[in-house]
């Protein structure tokens, strides 16, 4: 019988044997799936890829026979599926965040009871750094506690432009406070650090908004404004976070490329321009001026 130590330091299948009694279920395993992925909570590990080793074992709810039909299994594929999925919907600081993640993922297929799962920073320094979970199909949300968020509007307000009534517009609602073009910024060596400034100034426009009005909540993360928009809030935008750990996000600080790329994202329902604010030929959203 392997004590703990050399069950921690063991792949998650060998951990999955050993918890699993006199009658122990069937496994679906995968062995040191190597990627590429930007993540990290330290500056330097921005704009920079690492390596990520996954090593996952499946225990499967018992099934029928199966015969020799693909279609009645779970695919190794899915696992890997659920890497690079989770992998590619936004940029994370936490191996923590991302692990749950994967393992809910996992948990949606039918087949699946329990997954092991250990993530692994491999170039980090002459080691590896990593975090294990082992999570059931009971631990995690049933799909119909999931409701699907209510299309918000994006509200694009020209310099200057702050309508008394923004905040009693019908939410959900999204506002993007532009900034004067032609603003004297603190000079920057490199692209990154001027992305930061410019980004920077538009968050210096949505606190100064908010703080116009109350009753605006300013969102940040994806986390918030997601509540907000659940509650159907009327919100102002700061944009630093989704920019910079959202995959594809246009590494721009103009308020309108960033304004028009986040109604696309988020599927909104229109885009209301309040003052002079050029609309995009490829512009998939509907679009009203007020």
């Amino acid at each position: 019988m392997p004590d703990d130590a050399e069950l921690a330091f063991s792949h998650p299948e060998r951990r999955a044997i050993a918890m699993g009694g006199p009658n122990p279920p069937d496994r679906l395993s995968l062995h040191d799936y190597v990627v590429s992925v930007e993540i990290g909570a330290f500056e330097v590990e921005r704009g920079a890829l690492q390596r990520l080793r996954f090593n996952v074992a499946v225990e499967l709810e018992p099934q029928g026979e199966a015969g020799d039909d693909v279609d009645l299994i779970l695919s190794y594929d899915r696992l890997t599926e659920a890497i690079d999925a989770e992998v590619a919907a936004e940029r994370l600081n936490l191996l923590e965040t991302l692990s749950e993640r994967i393992a809910t993922r996992i948990l949606r297929e039918p087949q699946a009871a329990r997954v092991f799962l250990r993530i692994e920073k491999l170039d980090r320094g002459p080691y590896a750094l990593g975090v294990e979970i082992v999570r059931s199909k009971s631990e995690i949300p049933s799909p119909d506690t999931v409701t699907d968020l209510p299309a918000p509007s994006i509200h694009i307000l020209a310099p200057g432009r702050y309508p008394t009534d923004i905040a009693r517009a019908e939410g959900p609602a999204l506002i993007v406070a532009l900034i004067s073009p032609g603003q004297s910024l603190p000079e920057a060596d490199t692209e990154p650090a001027r992305l930061r400034i410019g980004l920077l100034e538009l968050e210096q426009a949505a606190w100064a908004l908010a703080s116009r009005h109350r009753d605006l909540a300013l969102v940040a993360t994806r986390t918030e404004l997601d509540w907000a928009t659940r509650q159907r809030k009327i919100m102002v935008w700061a944009p630093s976070k989704l920019v910079l750990d959202t995959p594809g996000a246009p590494q721009s600080a103009e308020g309108e490329v960033l304004a028009f790329w986040l109604a696309d994202h988020l599927g909104a329902a229109r885009i209301v321009v309040h003052g002079d604010v050029a609309i995009p030929a490829d512009c998939r959203v509907p679009v009203e001026r007020a």
